[in-house]
C-alpha cells in the first residue's frame, strides 16, 4: 500500500509539474511573440498567425490541471512523510522501552550490579552500545564504577 502511495505522489507530482512548466511557456511565448503583423498585397491583407489564442488555452489549460496535481501530489508526499516520521518515533520509543525495563530487571536481579557484558547479551546490542547505554545510565543516577582484574567494568546502582 505504500508504495502504490509513493508511486502515486511521485507521478502526481511530475505530472503537475510538467502541466505548470507548459503553462509558464505558454504565458512567456505569449508576450515574447509579436502582435499580428497585416501584410499589404494589394487587394488582399494577410495576417500572420496570431498564436495568442492557443497560448491563451495552453496556459490556462496548464493551470487548470498542474495547480490541483501538483496540490495533491505534494499533500500525498506530505502525508507519506509525516506518517513515515511517527512510525520511526514509535520504534525509537519502542526500543527505549525495551532497554529500560531490561535494564531495571537486571539492576533488581543482581542488586545493583551489572556489568557492560551482561547487560549486551541481555539487550542484545552490540558492547559499544550497551557500554554507551550504561555511561548514561551511570551519570543518571550516579552509579560506582568497579575495575577488576581482566578490567572489565562493573557498574554499581544503589537500589
Amino acid at each position: 500500500m505504500k508504495t502504490a502511495e509513493k508511486l502515486a505522489a511521485g507521478w502526481l507530482l511530475t505530472l503537475g509539474f510538467m502541466f505548470v512548466t507548459l503553462s509558464a511557456t505558454a504565458s512567456l511565448e505569449k508576450f515574447t511573440t509579436r502582435k499580428a503583423i497585416i501584410i499589404p498585397t494589394g487587394e488582399y491583407e494577410f495576417n500572420a498567425p496570431n498564436a495568442t489564442y492557443e497560448d491563451n488555452n495552453a496556459a490556462a489549460g496548464g493551470l487548470i490541471f498542474g495547480v490541483p496535481t501538483l496540490t495533491l501530489g505534494t499533500w500525498l508526499a506530505l502525508g507519506l512523510y509525516r506518517q513515515s516520521r511517527q512510525e520511526k518515533k514509535a520504534i525509537n520509543q519502542q526500543v527505549s522501552d525495551r532497554l529500560q525495563s531490561i535494564f531495571y530487571e537486571m539492576l533488581q536481579e543482581n542488586n545493583g550490579r551489572v556489568t557492560v557484558l551482561g547487560f549486551a547479551i541481555q539487550s542484545q546490542l552490540p558492547a559499544a552500545h550497551a557500554r554507551q547505554y550504561l555511561d548514561e545510565k551511570a551519570k543518571e543516577f550516579n552509579a560506582n564504577f568497579k575495575v577488576n582484574e581482566e578490567g572489565a567494568v562493573s557498574y554499581h546502582f544503589d537500589v
